[in-house]
C-alpha cells in the first residue's frame, strides 16, 4: 500500500481508558478517549471498542492495529500475565486488522506471542511515548501527567535513559508517580491540609478526587472529565464543593466559594509539590548528561500542571507540547484535535512508531515549534 494510503489505529488499553488514535498517511486523522473501568470486567473494554469502530467506521476494516497497554494491572485480572494475555486476546478478537502489540526494545509482538513476552508488553505505554518523542527531539525531558499517572521520561540522542523496564523500577526512580489529576483520590495527597487558615488532618476516605480540585480551578478540561464522582454525584461546581468539604469534616455551607477555590488551590500546590520532587530525582539521577539541556515536553489531561511543577527548574525555556510539537499533525490542526492529541499521547505515539517502522515519513508533516 503506498504510504500516503496507509492507515494505522494506535490503542492504549488502559485501567481506566481506552485511548485511540488513527493515522492516515502518517498524519493524526482523529483521536479519540472512552472510558473503560476495566476492573468491572472485559465487556467494558469490548463497549469501547465498538465505539471506535462506530466512529471509524472504513478505516477500522482497513487498517494495522498497533497496541501499548497499562491495563494489565487491574485486579480482574489473576496477575499481569493473566492480565497481557486476556487484553490481546480480546483486542485480537475484536479488531478487524492485523494486531500487533508494542513491546519496547522488542518492538512489535504478535498476539499469539503475548504469553512469551508479556514483561515486556505490560505497561510499556509510557516507553512508547517516551521513545516517539525521543525519535523527534533528540534530548530532553517528558512528563506526562495523566487521569491517574505521571511519567517522567528523560531522553538524549534520541533513546529512552535509564534502565527502569517495569512499574516496580519506575516506582523506585521517580520515572512513575502515582497521581493524576482526575482518578487519584485527595487524601492521597497529603495527610494535613489548611482550610481557612486552620491545620487540619485530613479525612481518608474517598471523598474526593483530583478531578475536583481541577474542575474548580477551571483547569480540567470537561471533555477529559470522564470518571465518576468519588460519591456519585454530577459534576457540578456546589456537588464538587460539597465532596471536598467532607475531607475536613465541613459542609460546603460552612465557607464561601471563594474559601472553597482557596481549598482546590491548596489540594494543587500539594499535588505540584510531591511531582516537583520526583522530577527533581530523575534529573538528578541523569545529572550532567545532555538531556538536561533539551527541551522539555508535557503530555497528557494534565499537562496544565507542568509549569507550576517545573517552576524555574527548566531555566526559563519554554514547555512544548506533545500534540502541536511532537505528533504528526497536518499544518495548523483544529485546537480540539491538538489537544485531543496531547491526551491521548500513548496511541498516538504507538500508531506513529509503527509506521515509522513500516513505512517512510510523508513530506509536509509539521512539527509545530520545534
Amino acid at each position: 500500500m503506498p504510504a500516503d494510503d496507509l492507515d494505522v489505529i494506535g490503542w492504549a488499553a488502559g485501567g481506566a481508558h481506552l485511548k485511540a488514535c488513527w493515522l492516515h498517511g502518517g498524519r493524526v486523522r482523529d483521536v479519540a478517549q472512552w472510558a473503560c473501568p476495566l476492573w468491572q470486567g472485559l465487556a467494558h473494554l469490548e463497549a469501547a471498542l465498538a465505539q471506535a469502530r462506530a466512529r471509524w467506521p472504513q478505516a477500522m476494516d482497513r487498517a494495522a492495529h498497533a497496541v501499548t497497554m497499562s491495563g494489565e494491572m487491574v485486579d480482574l485480572f489473576t496477575d499481569r500475565a493473566d492480565g497481557v494475555h486476556r487484553i490481546s486476546q480480546t483486542l485480537a478478537e475484536r479488531l478487524p486488522g492485523p494486531v500487533w502489540l508494542y513491546a519496547g526494545p522488542q518492538r512489535w509482538v504478535a498476539p499469539a506471542q503475548a504469553a512469551a513476552h508479556w514483561p515486556a508488553i505490560a505497561s510499556a505505554n509510557w516507553r512508547a511515548c517516551a521513545q516517539h518523542t525521543a525519535a523527534r527531539l533528540g534530548r530532553g525531558l517528558l512528563i506526562d501527567i495523566g487521569s491517574t499517572t505521571t511519567d517522567v521520561i528523560a531522553f538524549d540522542q534520541g533513546r529512552v535513559l535509564g534502565d527502569s523496564l517495569s512499574d516496580r523500577d519506575r516506582l523506585a526512580s521517580g520515572e512513575l508517580v502515582y497521581q493524576g489529576v482526575v482518578r487519584t483520590p485527595l487524601c492521597a495527597l497529603a495527610p494535613r491540609t489548611v482550610f481557612q487558615g486552620q491545620t487540619l488532618n485530613v479525612m481518608n476516605e474517598w471523598f474526593a478526587t483530583t478531578a475536583d480540585a481541577y474542575r474548580l480551578t477551571g483547569e480540567l478540561d470537561p471533555a477529559h472529565d470522564q470518571q465518576p464522582t468519588a460519591d456519585g454525584a454530577d459534576k457540578s461546581l456546589p456537588a464538587t464543593r460539597a465532596r471536598l468539604a467532607r475531607l475536613v469534616g465541613c459542609d460546603a455551607r460552612d465557607g464561601s466559594d471563594a474559601d472553597w477555590l482557596a481549598f482546590a488551590h491548596t489540594w494543587r500546590a500539594a499535588q505540584c509539590t510531591e511531582i516537583a520532587g520526583q522530577v527533581r530525582r530523575v534529573l538528578d539521577r541523569h545529572a550532567g548528561t545532555p538531556a538536561q539541556a533539551g527541551h522539555l515536553v508535557a503530555a497528557g489531561c494534565g499537562a496544565f500542571l507542568v509549569p507550576s511543577v517545573l517552576g524555574g527548574a527548566w531555566h526559563g525555556r519554554p514547555v512544548l507540547d506533545y500534540g502541536r510539537d511532537v505528533a504528526p499533525l497536518a499544518s495548523n490542526p483544529p485546537a480540539a484535535l491538538a489537544d485531543w492529541t496531547r491526551v491521548g499521547a500513548p496511541g498516538v505515539a504507538v500508531a506513529a512508531l509503527w509506521r515509522d517502522d513500516h513505512q517512510v515519513e510523508p513530506a509536509g508533516t509539521s512539527r509545530g515549534n520545534v
